[in-house]
């Protein structure tokens, strides 16, 4: 009789942790929308991916429904990578890497690293 085996489990992986959120205005710092910047309207953190307004626009062809009569093509965002994108600092209005502070009150904090601002409003 052959011996018993055991499956192997299934690896749960780690959902990445994006330093960028829905409603930050970003600049896209890589591919062929280089330099454009745009506010966040979600993001997808299992795919380390987030949609931006106006950019990585593509063309989807609808069929007429209720919602949409007439059907026809259609312009949307489509995501980009998160690491193709970086926070606009609200203050120095540059784009850049985001730090993390603690306050007096204990809160957590974003911080720009380029001047120290916070990019949160807390």
């Amino acid at each position: 009789m052959p011996k018993s085996f055991t499956a192997k489990s299934s690896v749960t992986r780690k959902v990445p942790r994006l330093s960028v959120r829905k409603g930050d205005r970003v600049e896209v710092i890589a591919g062929k929308e280089k330099g454009k910047k745009g506010k966040i309207l979600f993001a997808l953190p299992k795919e380390n991916r987030v949609v931006v307004e106006g950019i990585n626009m593509v063309k989807r062809h609808a069929r007429p429904t209720q919602k949409i009569p007439q059907g026809g093509i259609q312009e949307r965002e489509a995501p980009i990578h998160a690491s193709n994108v970086q926070v606009v600092c609200p203050s120095c209005g540059q784009a850049t890497r985001v730090g993390h502070r603690v306050t007096e009150s204990g809160t957590k904090v974003r911080v720009c690293r380029k001047c120290q601002g916070d990019i949160d409003k807390a």
